[in-house]
C-alpha cells in the first residue's frame, strides 16, 4: 500500500513549513527529537550511503554485509511517535546502488520520505561523483532519480544547489520536470560559494516555472529576521535550517511565532544536559563523545565560552557534563 504524503498534508496547512535540513553528524535522532519539540515540521536523516546500503545487500562476505548493514541501519535509526514527517537522505552516484538502498530503506527503515543529495560540496562526497558532483551530470542524475522512484512507495524528494558547475538550478529542474518529485530544498548558494554570502532568492523564486511541488529554501537562515526575508523574497513553501539551528533548537519556535526567543543561559544550559541524556539513552554509554561538537555550539556568544569549550571537548560523561554546568552555574 502506497504511503500516505506527508508533504501534501503539510501543504494543506498554508503555513510555512520549517524543516531541519540533512547534516552530516548532527542530525541525529536525538537532534531531531529535540527540533522536533520546538516545531520542525519535517526531520531530515544524516546522508547515508547508497553504496554502503547496496553492499550490505550485495557483499561477497556474508559477515561483512551483516557489519556494513547494522552500521547504516544504526544510523538511520528513528522514533516514530517522536520524529515525525521523518526523511532519509541518501548520496552516492550509482543508479543501481539507489535502487537497492531504496528498497532497504523502504523495508527495513520504514521512514515518511526518501531525500537525494544532489548538493553537497564536501571533497570526499564530490571525489565520489556524489553530491553536487552528480548535479553537473545531468543524465545520470536523472537516473537516480528514476531508480529511487521505482523502488519505493514513499514520497521522495531532492535536495540541490544553486548551481554545480555549469548546471544551474533551472536547468537541472527542467530537465527532471516530468518526474513525480514531492518535494525540493535548494540551498540558495552555488558549490563554489560553500557556506558563505547570501542565498540568490530570485532563483529559488523562479524554481517554481520548473517545479509544482514543495520548494523550501535553504541558505543563509540564521535569525528570525533573515528567514522571514528569505522566506518572502524566494516566496519559498518554507525554509530549510541547517547550521542556523545548531545550539538554538528553538530557533523553529522562534520562526513559528514570528517573535525572537531569548533564553537565559542557566535555561540554555539545562537544554544541553537534557540532549546529551537523550542522546545516551538512545546510542548508550560512550555516546557524548560525539556530541561535543554539539556541546560547544550551545555556548558560543556567552562569557567565558573558551574557558568552558575547552572542558566541553574534552567531555565523556553525562556525570562529567552534570559537574561542569554546575561548577559553571556557582561562578554566575
Amino acid at each position: 500500500m502506497k504511503k500516505k504524503n506527508f508533504w501534501l498534508e503539510l501543504k494543506k496547512n498554508k503555513k510555512p513549513i520549517l524543516a531541519l535540513a540533512p547534516m552530516a553528524g548532527f542530525t541525529d535522532s536525538a537532534f531531531r527529537q529535540l527540533c522536533g519539540k520546538y516545531g520542525a515540521d519535517v526531520l531530515y536523516s544524516e546522508m547515508a550511503s547508497a553504496t554502503a546500503l547496496y553492499y550490505s545487500d550485495n557483499a561477497k562476505d556474508k559477515t561483512q554485509r551483516q557489519k556494513i548493514k547494522n552500521a547504516t541501519l544504526e544510523l538511520l535509526k528513528f522514533n516514530p511517535k517522536l520524529e515525525k514527517n521523518y526523511v532519509v537522505q541518501l548520496f552516492g552516484s550509482n543508479p543501481e546502488h539507489f535502487a537497492v538502498a531504496a528498497k532497504i530503506v523502504s523495508r527495513d527503515v520504514k521512514p515518511d520520505g526518501i531525500d537525494i543529495n544532489f548538493g553537497c560540496p564536501v571533497s570526499k562526497v564530490i571525489k565520489q561523483g556524489a553530491g553536487s558532483d552528480l548535479m553537473k551530470n545531468l543524465p545520470k542524475a536523472r537516473a537516480v532519480i528514476e531508480a529511487v522512484l521505482k523502488n519505493t512507495d514513499l514520497p521522495v524528494s531532492i535536495k540541490i544547489r544553486a548551481k554545480s558547475g555549469e548546471v544551474d538550478a533551472l536547468k537541472f529542474l527542467q530537465f527532471i520536470s516530468d518526474l513525480p518529485i514531492s518535494a525540493l530544498m535548494i540551498h540558495g548558494r552555488t558549490v563554489n560559494q560553500g557556506f558563505a554570502g547570501e542565498p540568490d532568492c530570485k532563483l529559488i523564486k523562479e524554481a517554481r516555472h520548473h517545479f509544482s511541488g514543495i520548494i523550501l529554501a535553504n541558505g543563509g537562515v540564521n535569525s528570525l529576521a533573515s528567514g522571514l526575508r528569505i522566506l518572502h523574497d524566494s516566496q519559498a513553501d518554507g525554509l530549510g535550517l541547517a547550521r542556523g539551528v545548531l545550539g538554538r533548537p528553538w530557533f523553529f519556535k522562534e520562526l513559528k511565532d514570528n517573535k525572537e526567543k531569548k533564553p537565559s543561559f542557566p535555561e540554555i544550559l539545562k537544554l544541553m544536559l537534557s540532549h546529551a541524556v537523550s542522546n545516551e539513552k538512545i546510542k548508550g554509554a560512550g555516546s557524548l563523545i560525539e556530541l561535543r561538537k554539539h556541546l560547544v555550539w550551545y555556548v558560543q556568544g556567552i562569557d567565558g565560552a573558551s574557558r568552558l569549550r575547552e572542558q566541553l571537548v574534552r567531555v565523556s560523561k553525562v556525570q562529567e557534563l552534570k559537574e561542569i554546568i554546575l561548577k559553571y552555574q556557582k561562578s554566575l
